[in-house]
């Protein structure tokens, strides 16, 4: 171009100078025009090969972010987050004017004034790659082609990808507005570990809001994308700080803030750390469930579409079911003595303080157990540098439970002086009491699962899976099938009742033999727990006292196969109902959870619930995409009248027959009558017992907590409630399972591997105590609640051994009957003078 220029500068001196300059011009023009009509057809072609991989219009203003599924309480606590990134979406209005200037300083200061290409930049990518060998060259990309190029395109370094998104970022700046196109890139920018967007970082390397970000902190986040994993403040600090430092002389250069501004930023430090999500409710083994069943009811892909499940947790309760399973496992095993440190370092390699926080940072804390290195111990003290520097004392009192354990299990005496207990290079727990004082603890072995369920529903209110899902995600509440032992025997009583037997029944506590191949010495001996018989004795006694003999006795009146069909009415599958007498010792396989909602039967009535834990889910947008349609009791329903009739009450005959061995028991229950009527909120539960035989059970369980193996719940001060405990064979399985009209909880204790919870270590001294603790906060607000007798119960007064007393007797003990057993009862009683016999009575057993 130049040369051209100069030949119309140049006077011609000859006629042929004058043709070779026309020659010359008229060749330049044409070649100039070719160049240009060849680069536009180069554009036109470019465009025609690239345009079908161009998003739409509605395509490009339907954008969707991959956002986490978030898990929430029922009373709006946020409980997990899952998905493949850590993204918190926010409107443009919600980032500060600061933050903004911030990433515009360092990625597009022009951003507001250009039309989204820098053609200064395109030209130089351009002729960087059609000239080097490197492919990764600088672009001179503005914020609107980075978007165009994150959301739509790939991140293939070529021309044709260059050219594309040239062409995407003018279609973006006509279709979008330059905010939407700003919030877009700063919700889409990834930041290291999993975080995307500028919101969800601030949570993670600062632990803060937006809106609380100093101008250093914005300054170091916007120096992120460039580099995010490899320049991120965690990994790479000093390189972190340098381009800090420059993105604040960039605010500074276009006037963003001071000089001065910039200098006091500058000058401090970083101080970013790991932050976890703020989670506010701790229920992983909830959290788990609801992600399986989001995943089940809208794909895997609910996992990144935002969407938001509501659960049916308490948060209070769940809270006291965390600290009633934690502080209660922490107890036992202390008592069970010092197993020693988790591991011991050779101090003489741990000459830093760093060093030895490097080790202890090697442990992870464990629900608030915390992991500390003993760096020196005398008798009355041993210092213990934890994983932030801190260094702790633990002095006599913080380490007197630490009674060495053999392996045999044998317990050595209290420690007299702390350097007994702890060595200088032992890694160990440590935790803080009620009052704040640092303690020697330990990871427990044994585990315990705690569930609580709304009778009314089934709806899940509270649940925990084991002592730390961190260490393991089994949950023990749902998927550990485990032998109920005699929190079984309500099921048993139910099923005698609904033969005819009731709370006043005589049956015979004495030693029993059956013959049995797989026994040792061919035959099955049953035992009460402490080896003992007691002789006859009414049924509500051998509940109270929990009398092995008597259940199994029942069970082989009524019949096996009477009662596995009864007892498959609590939603028990038959597969974990043995076929054989030792039913009547609680040898079926069941997770609490099922036990809670068999035990539901009773506490609202007589329905079977299902149980819930997802109450609905919302989409990004806040639509329902699921709400649960849970079937109720709802007692007092108009609807319930028509399906609330007595079913399969024996009559006086079969009950003779029965005892004197001239028939046998029915092979199946009873059919049902299931009413489909629907109520207000939802589908009505089935009647699957009679109301009368679930008004008996509680009655006599209330007894179980007032005078029998459940007293330990009467420290609650309440007359509202019912349970039964479980103590399985050489103590392997530890249960309680208790409840009022408005609360059913169950709770297990025991090892993953089967082995023995200790000697003499019965449910009443191990679960019982994590039932109290948590129900002590779960009703703490709620009245007690009566025990309403149904139609078609009437009392009676009998003596110890279960006869009936004349009505103007005084005196005696006050049994409730169905009003059918008690005209039976009246009949022999008016017709005989003195006790009565086993046949006219039709329900005792010797």
């Amino acid at each position: 171009m130049p040369f051209i220029l100069a030949l119309f500068l140049i006077k011609p001196r000859s006629v042929a100078v004058k043709r070779l300059v026309r020659r010359l011009l008229k060749w330049g023009l044409i070649l100039g025009l070719t160049g240009v009509l060849l680069g536009v057809a180069a554009i036109a072609v470019t465009y025609w090969m690239v345009e079908p991989r161009l998003p739409t219009a509605a395509e490009i203003r339907d954008v969707r972010l991959q956002v986490p599924l978030r898990v929430y309480s029922r009373d709006g606590k946020l409980i997990a987050m899952f998905g493949e990134t850590k993204r918190m979406p926010v409107d443009i209005t919600e980032v500060p004017i600061m933050v903004r200037n911030a990433f515009l300083a360092v990625e597009d200061a022009r951003f507001y004034e250009h039309p989204g290409i820098d053609w200064r930049g395109i030209v130089r990518a351009i002729w960087l790659l059609a000239t080097t060998s490197d492919r990764r060259v600088p672009g001179g990309s503005t914020i609107t082609q980075q978007v165009a190029r994150n959301f739509f395109l790939s991140n293939e370094y070529s021309l044709t990808r260059k050219v594309a998104e040239i062409f995407l970022a003018l279609r973006l700046e006509r279709e979008l507005s330059k905010d939407e196109i700003l919030s877009l890139y700063l919700n889409k920018i990834f930041f290291g570990y999993r975080s995307y967007g500028i919101a969800a970082a601030a949570e993670f390397y600062y632990g803060k809001k937006l809106t609380d970000l100093d101008l250093a902190e914005a300054a170091m986040l916007a120096s992120i994308p460039k580099f995010p994993s490899s320049g991120n403040p965690l990994n790479n600090p000093d390189r972190a700080l340098i381009r800090r430092n420059y993105v604040l002389e960039r605010m500074s250069e276009i006037g963003a803030i001071t000089p001065e501004q910039m200098r006091a930023a500058q000058s401090e430090p970083s101080h970013a750390f790991p932050h976890e999500p703020a989670i506010e409710l701790d229920a992983p083994y909830l959290a788990e469930m609801v992600r399986l069943e989001v995943i089940e009811r809208a794909g895997a892909d609910a996992l990144n579409n935002g969407y938001k499940a509501f659960t049916t947790i308490d948060s209070k309760l769940q809270e006291a079911a965390n600290a009633a399973v934690r502080d209660r496992l922490l107890a036992f095993d202390q008592r069970k003595g010092f197993r020693g440190p988790e591991a011991r370092v050779d101090m003489s390699t741990l000459t830093t303080v760093e060093a030895r926080r490097a080790a202890v940072g090697a442990y992870r804390s464990v629900s608030g157990l915390m992991p500390g290195l003993v760096t020196a111990s005398d008798a009355e003290s041993a210092a213990v540098i934890l994983a932030d520097g801190q260094v702790i004392l633990l002095d006599l009192a913080a380490v007197e439970w630490a009674r060495p354990r053999s392996e045999s299990g044998a317990l050595g005496p209290k420690p007299k002086d702390v350097s007994r207990a702890l060595a200088s290079g032992d890694v160990v727990r440590v935790a803080r009491d009620a009052e704040g004082v640092w303690r020697l603890s330990q990871l427990p072995r044994v585990q315990a699962a705690l569930t609580a369920i709304d009778p009314e529903d089934g709806s899940i209110r509270a649940i925990t899976g084991g002592f730390s899902f961190t260490l393991s995600k089994f949950n023990r509440a749902t998927q550990s099938n485990r032998q109920p032992g005699s929190s079984f025997k309500p099921f048993i009583y139910a099923a005698a009742f609904e033969r005819g037997f009731n709370p006043a029944s005589i049956v015979n506590d004495a030693p029993l033999a059956f013959a049995d191949p797989s026994a040792e010495g061919g035959v099955w001996k049953p035992q009460n727990d402490n080896e003992k018989f007691l002789g006859p004795m009414r049924l509500r006694e051998a509940m109270v006292l929990s009398r092995n003999l008597v259940s199994v006795r029942l069970l082989d009146a009524v019949g096996i196969n009477f009662a596995r069909e009864y007892i498959q009415r609590f939603g028990f599958p038959p597969e974990s109902l043995p076929p054989n007498l030792s039913l009547a010792l609680g040898t079926s396989s069941l997770p609490p959870l099922a036990l809670a909602r068999g035990y539901s039967v009773f506490a609202n009535g007589g329905y079977l619930v299902d149980t819930y834990s997802v109450e609905h889910i919302e989409d990004d947008s806040g639509n329902a995409i699921y709400t649960a349609a849970p079937k109720r009791a709802c007692r007092e329903c108009i609807a319930r009248v028509a399906g609330d009739e007595n079913d399969g009450a024996a009559s006086a005959d079969d009950l003779s027959a029965m005892l004197n061995g001239n028939s046998a028991p029915p092979e199946t229950a009873p059919a049902l009558t299931v009413p489909d009527i629907a109520s207000p909120s939802g589908l009505l539960a089935p009647r699957v017992i009679d109301e009368r035989n679930a008004f008996l059970i509680t009655s006599v369980m209330r007894d179980v907590v007032k005078r029998g193996t459940g007293r330990g719940a009467m420290v609650l001060e309440r007359n509202d409630l019912a349970g039964k405990t479980g103590t399985t064979n050489n103590f392997r399985d530890a249960w309680f399972s208790g409840f009022n009209p408005a609360l059913v909880t169950t709770v297990w204790m025991g090892h993953d591997d089967f082995s023995s919870l200790g000697d003499r270590e019965f449910a009443a001294q191990t679960a019982l105590p994590i039932w109290v603790d948590f129900m002590r906060v779960a009703l703490g607000d709620v009245p007690e609640m009566e025990l309403v007798v149904p139609n078609g119960i009437t009392t009676a007064r009998i003596d110890a051994a279960g006869n009936l007393l004349a009505e103007a007797s005084e005196g005696g003990i006050v049994e409730f009957f169905k009003t059918e057993d008690l005209m039976r009862l009246s009949v022999v009683d008016e017709n005989s003078s003195g006790k009565q016999d086993a046949e006219q009575q039709g329900i005792d057993l010797f």
